[in-house]
């Protein structure tokens, strides 16, 4: 399995369309806990209708995303607490259960997995893949 994984820190939502566009996203797989940004754009709605408009499903699986203490710890750098923290949010039945269909969708089609880091590894869907999709081909946009 390959999947993708894209962080829209410091870029627009037209650098961000093209970035899945050149990959050949098919769909986005958005693991914020929170689906809202004070980036323009990139809050859940506004977002699914830029992916419709160009051709790409969207899906927001809420489980998957990192409570607020390990954004906290992620902002601040402690990557071990945010490691803990999450690992033990991936424990949650709804965790589970969100993270069989975030794998049965990457099987799909090319998907790409949706948080607000640039840099993959100081962020959870790093880890999120680690844990749950240990032999997958990872490819990190704008990385």
């Amino acid at each position: 399995m390959r999947v993708f994984t894209i962080g829209y820190e410091a870029v627009t939502v037209a650098d961000f369309l093209a970035a899945l566009k050149t990959a050949g996203v098919e769909r986005v797989i958005d693991v914020r806990a929170l689906p809202l940004s004070r980036r323009p754009g990139f809050s859940k709605t506004p977002l699914r209708g830029a992916l419709a408009e160009a051709g790409m499903d969207y899906v927001h699986l809420r489980a998957l995303g990192t409570p607020a203490a390990g954004r906290e710890a992620a902002r601040k750098g402690r990557q071990a607490e945010l490691e803990r923290i999450y690992s033990g949010q991936l424990e949650l039945p709804e965790a589970i259960a969100a993270g069989a269909q975030m794998l049965e969708l990457a099987g799909e089609k090319p998907s790409a997995l949706l948080c607000y880091e640039r840099e993959p590894a100081g962020c959870h869907r790093n880890l999120l893949l680690k844990w749950t999709a240990p032999e997958a081909e990872v490819t990190h946009l704008f990385a």
